[in-house]
């Protein structure tokens, strides 16, 4: 019996010193919360773009862009609504997906962005988008690429009509699938990387959203009063993310 108080006392313990805090703007104000260690996941029916699409997708990357290993950029939403005439299928799947969670229609009044990746560092968002949740839908093949979170573990295999709901303070990345780390040296010039993505910003203060992810807020009052700009702290400090391991380093 002593044994196991013991053990349970020292895990208690060990969660009590990973703790996750974001603070971020609500109004006028920086209000805190917890940070999610929950990623809600599921795979759509989704058609593959077109032919036009594909091309017009990979000279935006290669030309405009000039998309290196490790790179998140925006791309041109317009062009690929026009082109693309199974588009609205893919609204459509995104829309009903959430309801299939219990979540309302969450998505028709969020903003939304189309985005390409080629890898992705690892990071967090908590000094931009403390205030919100992801929701990312997948467009591209399987490229042997996974979401990452190395703070939790969890990997999402990354492949057309993947879609994912989650914490973006969450330190994550996109990685290759046989590595535990980010390595700009795994993605060979030459090899198809790149990842297309849809994603929307639903607002984390919305009582279904912040229900579903087991957001708690308010959760460190006191120092939000102290703060003038949205930051992430790791047990009690600023806190980054090395873009090559995952780990969190503590903000001087």
């Amino acid at each position: 019996m002593n044994r196991y108080n013991a053990s349970t006392s020292a895990l208690r313990h060990i969660r009590m010193q990973n703790i996750l805090t974001s603070f971020f703007w609500s109004g006028d104000a920086i209000r805190s919360r917890s940070v999610s260690d929950i990623v809600l996941s599921g795979t759509l029916d989704l058609p593959a773009p077109s032919a036009a699409v594909l091309e017009d997708w990979r000279r935006e990357i290669d030309v405009r862009l000039a998309l290196e290993p490790g790179d998140v950029e925006v791309m041109p939403l317009a062009r690929t609504q026009m082109r693309w005439p199974d588009y609205r299928r893919c609204m459509q799947a995104i829309s009903e997906w959430p309801g299939a969670l219990g979540l309302p229609a969450v998505i028709a009044d969020c903003d939304m962005a189309l985005m390409a990746c080629r890898g992705a560092r690892y990071h967090h968002d908590g000094e931009q988008y403390g205030g919100a949740a992801f929701c990312n839908l997948f467009l591209s093949e399987d490229k042997g690429l996974d979401l990452h979170f190395p703070f939790t573990g969890q990997r999402i295999p990354l492949k057309r009509g993947t879609a994912v709901i989650f914490d973006p303070v969450q330190p994550h990345g996109v990685i290759q699938r046989g590595s535990d780390s980010f390595s700009a040296a795994e993605f060979a010039p030459g090899q198809d990387f790149d990842q297309i993505f849809l994603t929307w910003e639903l607002p984390i203060e919305d009582a279904n959203i912040g229900s579903a992810l087991k957001i708690v807020f308010d959760s460190a009052s006191s120092t939000s009063l102290q703060l003038e700009k949205e930051q992430v702290w790791f047990n009690g400090s600023p806190a980054t993310v090395c873009p090559e391991s995952g780990r969190l380093l503590r903000v001087d």
